[in-house]
């Protein structure tokens, strides 16, 4: 089985983070190999950035269309341009928000989001009113710690520490789990989790076992109607190196 993790935005170093994440929880026989797209934003912070990489995550999908994979993981909280990834893949697409979020709903009646920067708690709001599954009514106050997520020049133990200290606060409020809110700090989980003594949840490598659990039980994409293959348009040249169409039941 080959799992392929798509980062939506432009930076090496945070694939590199998602690749070691799914490696660890990855089952015997699976394959995992991520990429990023050549254009667009090196971090998604924005709605505005959120677009653009999402025409990136597709364009992934397009450039990888005659590879053996069997399913897609979208690694940036937000599950940037999964809608989308679903209608164009011709094998399951998970993402990493909707895979977190559920593993939270298994483990916990409670639980609240810690993530970074501030402003991309409209991000993580929005993906759990989507999901729906009566999460909006779990999901204590969302945290977020004011850093971006290209956090390079701070210190990793005080980043570490200033994400503890929020996730700390949504305890004592009541949450009996933590989701991590980017997947540039999913590394954190355990260190966090010991520290906290609750469930601290990776999207990405939450994802990576979803995505395994469909591959094995063969669930494709339904395309019935909601994730049918996108009409067959004409698409401008700038938009050529999206195409690609989804097949399946």
């Amino acid at each position: 089985m080959r799992i392929h993790i798509i980062n939506p935005n432009t930076t090496a170093d945070l694939s590199a983070l998602d690749l070691a994440a799914a490696e660890a929880v990855a089952a015997p026989g699976t394959t995992v190999t991520v990429s990023e797209p050549r254009d667009g934003v090196p971090s998604i912070e924005s709605s505005f950035d959120e677009a653009i990489g999402a025409i990136g995550a597709l364009a992934e999908i397009a450039r990888l269309r005659d590879e053996e994979i069997d399913a897609f993981v979208i690694a940036c909280f937000g599950d940037t341009g999964l809608a989308a990834a679903r209608e164009a893949a011709a094998v399951p697409a998970v993402g990493m928000t909707e895979a977190a979020l559920m593993a939270a709903a298994l483990v916990a009646q409670t639980f609240s989001i810690v993530t970074l920067p501030a402003r991309t708690r409209l991000h993580a709001h929005r993906v759990v009113a989507n999901l729906g599954l009566g999460l909006a009514g779990r999901c204590l106050p969302i945290r977020a710690v004011d850093l971006p997520v290209l956090h390079g020049d701070a210190d990793e133990a005080a980043v570490r520490d200033l994400l503890t200290a929020e996730a700390r606060r949504a305890v004592a409020e009541g949450a009996e789990a933590i989701v991590l809110g980017c997947a540039g700090i999913g590394h954190l989980a355990q260190p966090m989790q010991a520290a906290l003594g609750v469930p601290v949840i990776d999207g990405v490598a939450s994802a990576v076992g979803m995505a395994e659990m469909l591959v094995r039980c063969r669930l494709p994409t339904s395309r019935a109607s909601t994730f049918a293959a996108p009409p067959d348009k004409p698409l401008g040249p700038g938009f050529t190196h999206l195409t690609g169409r989804a097949t399946g039941c």
